[in-house]
Order: structure tokens, then sequence, then C-alpha cells
């Protein structure tokens, strides 16, 4: 017995993924632009005070039977909860001691010890065994929060926790019965928090399914009767300022069977490459759907995190996404649970200090994930961001011609391309769903005579009644997202769906041969030659054409490095990364966002004026030839905010 299972543990050692040769580290930010404002992530002043809210009735959750400070009315869900195996749901309710017409309002709080006001703060786990409860998780993030003057609780839904399916909506509506409860306490004269909360400052928190569960709740939150049933009417009408997703689902819940709406709310998502639960970056479609207004306050932000992983924002979670199968998973690449929640504390308190403290010096944070260097873990970040005022001239929706831009009187045109081409990008995960954007894949060859043969490029071409509209200043800012599909092919490879599928290797230069410890430590190559794709960047120039002809040029790469593409390994062997949860390809698209102040361009080109701006040119005409995908190019017409 003992010679055939050396034999299968051979085999499966010789499916091991490789380790890519990603370089981990953030580079350095441009000169001037490090963050003037101390770490969000760091404890605060305030002395820390706790209390648990709920029915006082719980049968299985001791904090909220016997421990409760504030009693809360149980609240009737029918609506919201529906279908199911009735002997499951039976089951389900007979283990809690209590059905979808009592369900309770249980909380954790953990507030500053003053007199307030202080902003409020709700946080709700996604699915876990409703057994193993996840609303003590989120401990971490309690304590920092309430040291620096937020009200934080975590809430408690883990009776809508295991098998139940399609209840995003309950868990929605459920965090806007916990808001209304809040609106008592504040004004409760038993309550120890009477006077201390500031229920014109809110922001809603979620985690995984939690994650969707605030943008539904914020929707919910503006309409006076639910989507579904409009013989349920609703009178919320809270004042949320801001919505955080944690590795969010997106589409479990379609309020009328659409994606759910947001608009003029901040909204931040943060999501792991190495995510084995949710395995694609779903909150990126609920990002890309939110409408800004030009008069609002609001912004909004995504962030994409290698080797982070789903269950580590939450400590009871952990580093197993997947439940028994766990020891299959590949952990020796992802990041540890502190380093990994360090990043979480760092940007969802910027978030919270920009939101709702109005401290606008963390903004940036968000434009450049550079400017956190020093205060979370080497790792890639990509990140995206918008702010209201942002007028994109080339979006790749709307239409079929691919030569129109957002906006009459845009004209595109590529010349010297090897490859040109509109499409919709699809997610990693199997399956394959659409992340809901058109974008413009273009590919060039490396010139062989580079000194007789023109680069080949893509134009942006603006009428002058464009330009008047746009009103460019010195303030303005070029602005587009740009990701690398790390190709040479001169033609991209269409799947079966028509999306472009890929990467496509650029060369087979060796790879690491063993896995990445458990470090933040940067991998290694073993020598120049022996760089790997995915450690050498594309580089091209970005050109403003004038009026007058004249041209102003800054490089890529004085902007910010493009990076190659993310291969995601979840799996310890191929074979079971093939078999157990195959994807629809190894990498996720996730354009990197680009911005550039005019000034930058004025610094290349002597007498350069904002309003002669007539183009924005790609040239191709750095380094190697590869493909690359582009995406919302316009202008910030609000300069730094």
């Amino acid at each position: 017995m003992r010679r055939p299972l050396l034999l299968v543990l051979a085999a499966l050692g010789a499916c091991t993924a490789p380790a890519l040769l990603v370089r981990d580290v953030l580079p350095p930010p441009a000169v001037g632009d490090t963050l003037a404002a101390p770490d969000p992530g760091r404890a605060g002043t305030f002395t820390v005070r706790s209390l648990y809210y709920g029915s006082g009735t719980d049968r299985r959750r001791a904090e909220y039977r016997d421990s409760v400070t504030l009693k809360t009315r149980a609240v009737n869900g029918t609506p919201f909860v529906r279908g199911g195996d009735p002997k499951r749901l039976k089951a389900r309710w007979k283990y809690w001691g209590f059905n979808e017409k009592a369900m309770p309002v249980n909380g954790r709080v953990w507030y500053p010890e003053g007199a307030g006001p202080f902003p409020l703060v709700l946080i709700v786990h996604g699915n876990h065994s409703m057994k193993e409860f996840s609303d003590p998780g989120y401990a971490y993030l309690g304590q920092l929060f309430a040291s620096r003057g937020y009200i934080f609780a975590s809430v408690d839904e883990n009776f809508l926790n295991g098998d139940l399916r399609n209840e995003n909506d309950a868990r929605g509506w459920m965090l806007l019965q916990h808001l209304r409860a809040w609106r008592g306490f504040a004004s409760d004269s038993a309550s120890p928090l009477r006077g201390k909360v500031d229920l014109s400052k809110i922001v809603l928190m979620g985690h995984s399914r939690g994650g969707e569960a605030v943008a539904v709740a914020a929707a919910f939150n503006r309409l006076s009767r639910y989507p579904d049933d409009a013989r349920v009417t609703f009178d919320f009408g809270f004042d949320i300022r801001g919505l955080v997703a944690i590795a969010p689902v997106d589409g479990q819940y379609r309020p009328a069977d659409q994606p759910t709406p947001l608009r003029d709310v901040s909204y931040l998502v943060l999501h792991g490459a190495h995510d084995s639960d949710v395995s694609s970056f779903m909150g990126l479609r609920q990002y890309l759907r939110l409408q800004l207004s030009p008069g609002s306050d609001a912004f909004k932000a995504a962030l994409y995190i290698n080797r982070a992983n789903h269950g580590q924002f939450n400590t009871v979670w952990g580093d197993n996404d997947v439940g028994p199968n766990g020891w299959m998973l590949r952990k020796s690449t992802l990041l540890t649970g502190t380093e990994q929640r360090r990043i979480g504390a760092v940007y969802i308190g910027a978030f919270l200090e920009a939101v709702l403290h109005g401290d606008n010096r963390y903004r940036p944070l968000f434009e450049d994930h550079r400017r956190v260097r020093g205060w979370v873990p080497n790792t890639v970040y990509l990140s995206r961001y918008e702010a209201p005022g942002t007028a994109r001239v080339a979006d790749f929706e709307g239409d079929v011609d691919v030569t129109t831009g957002a906006t009459r009187g845009v004209h595109l045109r590529g010349e010297g391309l090897a490859a040109w081409r509109e499409f919709t990008p699809v997610m990693r995960s199997r399956g394959g769903s659409s992340f809901g954007t058109g974008v413009v894949a273009l590919g060039w060859e490396t010139r062989k005579d580079s000194a007789n043969t023109p680069a080949p490029t893509y134009t942006v071409t603006m009428d002058d009644s464009v330009v008047a509209r746009l009103g460019l200043t010195d303030g303005s800012r070029l602005v587009w997202a740009a990701g690398s599909l790390g190709q040479r092919a001169s033609t991209l490879p269409v799947s079966d769906t028509g999306a472009v599928a890929g990467p496509v290797p650029m060369s087979k230069e060796p790879q690491a041969k063993k896995e990445t410890k458990n470090s933040a430590d940067a991998p290694k190559p073993k020598s120049k030659g022996a760089a790997a794709a995915d450690s050498l960047p594309l580089d091209f120039t970005i050109e403003l054409v004038l009026s007058d002809g004249r041209v102003a040029a800054v490089p890529l790469s004085e902007v910010l490095p493009l990076q190659e593409p993310l291969t995601i390994r979840l799996w310890r062997w191929k074979y079971v990364e093939k078999r157990a949860n195959p994807p629809a390809k190894d990498h996720e698209d996730v354009p990197q966002q680009f911005i550039v102040p005019l000034s930058r361009f004025a610094a290349a080109l002597p007498g350069f004026t904002p309003s002669a701006v007539r183009a924005i040119r790609f040239r191709f005409d750095r380094g190697r030839g590869g493909t690359i995908l582009l995406d919302d190019i316009g202008f910030d017409r609000l300069g730094a905010r």
C-alpha cells in the first residue's frame, strides 16, 4: 500500500502550480505625491466602550439574551424570506427558536467615550455556517474605529446563513431595521447612547453577501415600495453617506429583475485576487454602475489586492474559503491574516475619514494606491477611482461603431495596430459572467526597424465644441483606465462566447520552481535574463495634441507602471484547479486607473494651453509589443477633488 500512495503523492506534486514572478513591491509615488495625513489604520485617542443590543430572549446567542443593554423588538421579514425547501426551513427555525415572522435585531457595539455626537457605522457579515457565528469577526474594526471617533456596530444576521438562497434583499432590509432601532437608541432617555449618535452621518459596510446587502439597503432606503411586491411599503429615508463592500457578490438579488441601482453615495469595494469563495471581482460591476451627479460630494473607489483571500477580513472565517476541502487550497502564497486586515483597516479608515469626518486629505489615497506605501504590506494593488465632474470622451459603450466616442464630436482612430477590437470583458470565474462594461483592446508588434517604421497609435480626437464643453484648465487632469493582456499575438483570441480570452504568454521565460513563502517579501528573479513575463511591464507614450499641431508627451512609466496580468492559482495542484472549480480564464481583467494632471504635459511642452487640446493619443513606441485594454478615457474637471 505504501508504494501506490507515494506514486499518488508524486503525481500530485508534479501538478503543483508554480509561483509566478510578480514583483510584489509597491513602486514609490511620484515626487510630491505622498499623503499629507496621518495613518488612518492606527488607533485614535478615544477610550472605547462596548455594549450589546438585541431581543433579550435569543436561544442560541447568550450575549443577545443575557448581556443586552438595549432591548429591541423582533421584525417580520416574511416578504423577504421566500422559497427554499420546507423541511430545511422548518429545521432552521427550530434550531433558532423563531421564524421569519420574528427575526431579531441583534448587534454588538463599540463606541467612543465622550459627549458626541459620533458618526454611525454598521457592518454585516456574509454567508457562512449559521452555527459558527460571524458577527464577532469584525471586533478589530470595532475597536479601531471607535477609538477614532465612530460608533461601530457589527450586525447579527447569522439566522439568514446556511442554505438559504436569493435572500440578499432580506439581508439589506434587516440592515435598515437596525438603523430604525438606532433612531430609538439616539433619542431614548434610558439609552446610554442618547445624544451620542449622529444619524446625519451613516456608513454601511458588508462582507461577501453582506457586501451586496449594503447596496440593496441603500437602494431600498430611497424607495417607497418593495420592488418585488409593491404591497410592501418602505419609509426609511436614512442619511446614508457611504457604502463599503468587502469581497461582495453581485446579482444574487436583482430588484424587479434589474441590477441594483446606486446614485450619489460614496462607495468603496475591496477584493482579493486569491479569493476562493467569490473568485471574481464581482463588486467591480456595482462600482461601474454607480452614478455620480456633477454636484454630488460623493466618490467611488475600488481596490484589487494580490494574495488576499475571502475570509481573512473576518477573524472567524480565516484562511479557509471553501470548507472541508480547504486543505487543498494554495495558502502558502496568501498574505497573513494580520497583513490582510491591515489593508482593510487603512483603506476603510481613510474612507470613513473622508466621508464622515470630511477630511479630504485622504481622497488622493484612492486615486493612487502608491500613496499608502509604508502603511500596508507590499503586494500588487490595482485601483479605480472616480469623482463627480469626470467627463468621459471615450467609454466604448452604446453602439457598434468603433470610430465614435462617448459623445458627438469625438472620433477614434487606430493606425499601425496589430489588433483593435471593442468588447465586453468576462469574469475569470466559472461561467464567465460579464463585467457589464465595454472596453477596447489594442495590440501592437515590436518594431524591427524603429527608425523608419512609424509607431502604432490610437487617437481620440475632439471637435472644438467638445473641448468647449470640457472647459479644460490648468487644474484639469487626463484620466483613463488601462490593463495589460500580456500578449504579443497580432490577433486577439476569442472564446466561444465572443469574449476576448487570454492572456496569451508573451514568452517562455523560466518561472519560479517553488511556492512563494507566506510573507510579504517579493519573490526575486534568478537573474535579469530569467525574469518572467509578469515582471516586465509594458510601456508607451501618452500625448496631448494641440490645435496648432504641437504635441505634449509623457511616458506611461513616469505616471504609473502598467501591471502585467495577475495569473491566479487558487489550489495547490493543477489537477484540482482544473476540476474543483475550473475558471473561465486564469486572470481577472481589472484595469488600473491612471490620472495625469495637465500640468505634467505643460512641463513637457513650453507654451502648453489646456484649451488648445484637440486629441489624446496613445503612441506605442517604447519597448516590446503587447496588448492592452483601455476604458473610460476623459478629463477630471474638478482637479484634485
